[in-house]
């Protein structure tokens, strides 16, 4: 089962203000429908911990291609 935590959880638990995780990492390093999800109404933010903890660890998603940017595509 999947951990749920708003901004200001995983703000708690990663150092990163909640502003900055807002601002920069999300749609940058997490991504939606993977990383996070939005709540019903669209508006607030649910991270999945167990995928950012993957992610903060260097884990890769199995389906990557990486792009010629630096960057990758999860197909």
């Amino acid at each position: 089962m999947a951990t749920y935590l708003t901004t200001q959880q995983l703000s708690e638990r990663i150092p990163y203000p909640t502003r900055h995780i807002r601002d920069y990492l999300k749609d940058r390093i997490f991504i939606e429908g993977h990383h996070y999800i939005r709540a019903p109404g669209g508006r607030k933010l649910l991270f999945i911990w167990e995928n950012v903890e993957a992610t903060l660890r260097g884990d890769k998603p199995s389906m990557t291609i990486p792009m010629a940017g630096g960057g990758f595509c999860h197909g």
